[in-house]
């Protein structure tokens, strides 16, 4: 038998949530998140950082 169609105006509170949790889909493999690819003009501190601690400054090595 079919059940009763009840409005979701006069559905529960906790019954609205439920009705929408199971409407609501998922995002699945994508990210919601906005990425951005830095520019190459900007100063980057931690580049600078990264080169000077790979410099050998003429170190022999032994």
């Amino acid at each position: 038998m079919q059940e009763k169609f009840i409005s979701k105006a006069k559905l529960s509170k906790k019954a609205q949530k439920e009705l929408a949790k199971a409407k609501r889909g998922d995002w699945g493999l994508v990210k919601p998140v906005t990425k951005i690819k830095p520019s190459g003009k900007d100063y980057n501190r931690k580049k600078f950082k990264e080169a000077a601690r790979s410099y050998d400054y003429g170190r022999v090595a032994s």
